[in-house]
């Protein structure tokens, strides 16, 4: 495992720097590696990474989740209000709508088949998104209208509710019913996530305030890995609890981290953001070096062009629920503009998830693996051009005082 590791990180940091230079996503690169590595080409990482890479993916969107919570301002939110929480749900349902819709055309799949499809496809990504829309926030981008931090709750929130109805989703897949109880169980766990999630927050928030009054100064890297296990716990409180009491355990993280934020000061939430971002580096190469070995690229290569015009026929869909929740806002038409382009990349959900129906063997499994990949693939190198070309002129840069 250990060379398997050290050709991940090496290898995956290679080919980032030069999708990079290529004025390409990074993580493209990262996948590109991680196929070139996999079993189906050079073969160079070992069945024992590949075996513990469904925990690592999870790792990293804990990591991911962590630092979300940590850059964003709720204050700054409620000047937007309602298009957030509409953001959070509308554009993924759409989306969903036009898998189950569109994918039985193109692929041999069942209603229940291609709505699992659409819950894997349908999450925005937090790699691509949440450094962007924290980068805006800084120099003052959008911030006006609290633009970057509507996208960047909206985006966060949707990569939970679409993970949660993945879940139900992937029970009916398994042949498992689904009563009207199992289907209250969505919303209840969300608001159990955050209840929870707001609850720990507080209480860690307290803890590390009265350790500072007795003079013993807790660092700044002791509380990441504070924060890291009781992320931890909380993730696997959700299976603990499972089939008693539904909970979101990725939602809890993130509230955890909002909480914690909104009762320590700036300087210290902006210190473990850092260092949330130092471990993204290493978190994010695990993550999608790992989904590329993943992908056989030879039924990639028979799924491409189908799976492409898939894609983007479902990313139409979701650019119409984006658009319609943003009816009656007092944003203008490039700032509108401007969210749907940001609500286009996939990328940390898809590796985090894309596997998991072919490790529970279900005959779509491998299709659904593809077209995740195929869809990063796609859309994060798009999204992230277009977001990047396009912030300058369609945001309204807020002066900053001095």
């Amino acid at each position: 495992m250990v060379s398997s590791l050290a050709f991940i990180f090496l290898l995956g940091l290679c080919f980032a720097a030069l999708f990079a230079k290529l004025k390409l996503p990074r993580i493209i690169g990262m996948l590109f590696s991680g196929i070139l590595m996999g079993p189906y080409v050079l073969n160079l990482l070992e069945p024992t990474i590949l075996e513990v890479s469904p925990d690592l993916r999870q790792i990293a969107l804990i990591i991911i989740l962590l630092k979300a919570g940590l850059s964003l301002n709720v204050v700054d939110l409620k000047k937007v209000g309602r298009p957030a929480v509409l953001l959070s749900f509308v554009p993924a349902c759409f989306e969903i709508i036009g898998f189950i819709v569109l994918a039985p055309v193109f692929f041999q799949l069942s209603v229940i088949e291609a709505a699992l499809m659409g819950t894997v496809l349908a999450a925005v990504s937090p790699a691509v998104i949440v450094p962007r829309m924290v980068r805006f926030i800084e120099e003052g981008y959008g911030t006006e209208k609290s633009i970057p931090q509507l996208i960047l709750a909206g985006a966060s929130a949707d990569d939970v509710f679409v993970i949660v109805l993945f879940s139900t989703v992937l029970g009916l897949a398994q042949g498992k019913s689904v009563s009207a109880t199992s289907l209250t169980a969505i919303p209840i766990s969300i608001v159990l996530g955050i209840a929870l999630g707001v609850a720990v927050g507080y209480l860690l928030a307290i803890f590390f305030e009265a350790v500072n009054k007795r003079g013993a100064h807790i660092r700044n890297s002791t509380k990441v890995v504070v924060l890291l296990g009781f992320a931890f716990l909380l993730v696997s409180l959700e299976s603990w609890l499972k089939g008693v009491i539904p909970l979101s355990g990725l939602l809890a993280v993130m509230s955890m981290a909002i909480a914690l934020q909104m009762k320590t000061i700036e300087k210290v939430t902006k210190g473990l953001s850092e260092k949330f971002s130092k471990l993204w580096i290493g978190a994010e190469l695990l993550l999608f070096v790992l989904v590329g070995a993943a992908v056989d690229i030879r039924y990639a290569a028979e799924a491409g062009f189908n799976a492409i015009l898939l894609i983007l026929l479902a990313l139409c869909f979701r650019i119409l629920g984006v658009f319609i929740c943003l009816l009656g806002t007092q944003l203008n038409k490039g700032e509108r503009l401007f969210c749907m382009i940001a609500y286009m990349p996939k990328a940390t959900v898809q590796a985090a998830i894309g596997g998991v129906p072919l490790a529970m063997g279900l005959p779509c499994g491998s299709l659904i693996l593809t077209v995740a990949v195929v869809s990063i693939l796609v859309t994060a190198p798009l999204g992230a051009f277009a977001i990047d070309r396009s912030h300058k002129k369609l945001l309204s840069q807020e002066r900053r005082r001095e």
